[in-house]
């Protein structure tokens, strides 16, 4: 799938993906990545439902969704370069996300986020309702 607005894109091919800017974006600048090998990120790009941002033909963004197309969907890996930050991008790339159509009628949604609360909000993500049901095995230098 394919979203374009003026000289900005959103699309849905790995094909595309430019896995340097992810990988580097990554271990450089995220705060729950900075471990993870270029093998891992490969891994985690062939299965995931993966949404490049585009300035013409740069990547300046990236999001990826894994999900069973059923009933559950975990969104990462989500960011904007820097450089084009401010102008909306985040908000059109989370519309994309949540309107791709193979991710319709989901029971759930999850997301892990330190800073990003206000962005999610406006796409419907809330603290966990029974936060007292949720468990997790994280690895010891998890985020």
């Amino acid at each position: 799938m394919e979203w374009k607005n003026a000289e900005y894109s959103i699309d849905t091919d790995k094909t595309r993906l430019q896995q340097d800017v992810i990988q580097r974006f990554l271990s450089e600048d995220s705060y729950w990545a900075q471990d993870r090998s270029v093998l891992q990120t490969r891994t985690a790009i062939e299965h995931s439902v993966c949404f490049g941002l585009y300035h013409h033909d740069r990547q300046i963004g990236f999001a990826r969704v894994i999900s069973d197309f059923a009933t559950f969907a975990y969104l990462g890996d989500v960011f904007v370069l820097e450089d084009f930050r401010g102008r909306g991008l985040s908000k059109w790339l989370m519309e994309s996300i949540v309107s791709h159509p193979e991710l319709q009628g989901l029971r759930r949604w999850v997301l892990a986020t330190r800073d990003a609360h206000s962005l999610y909000e406006k796409y419907g993500f809330h603290a966990l309702t029974f936060p007292e049901r949720w468990m997790e095995r994280p690895a010891p230098n998890a985020y």
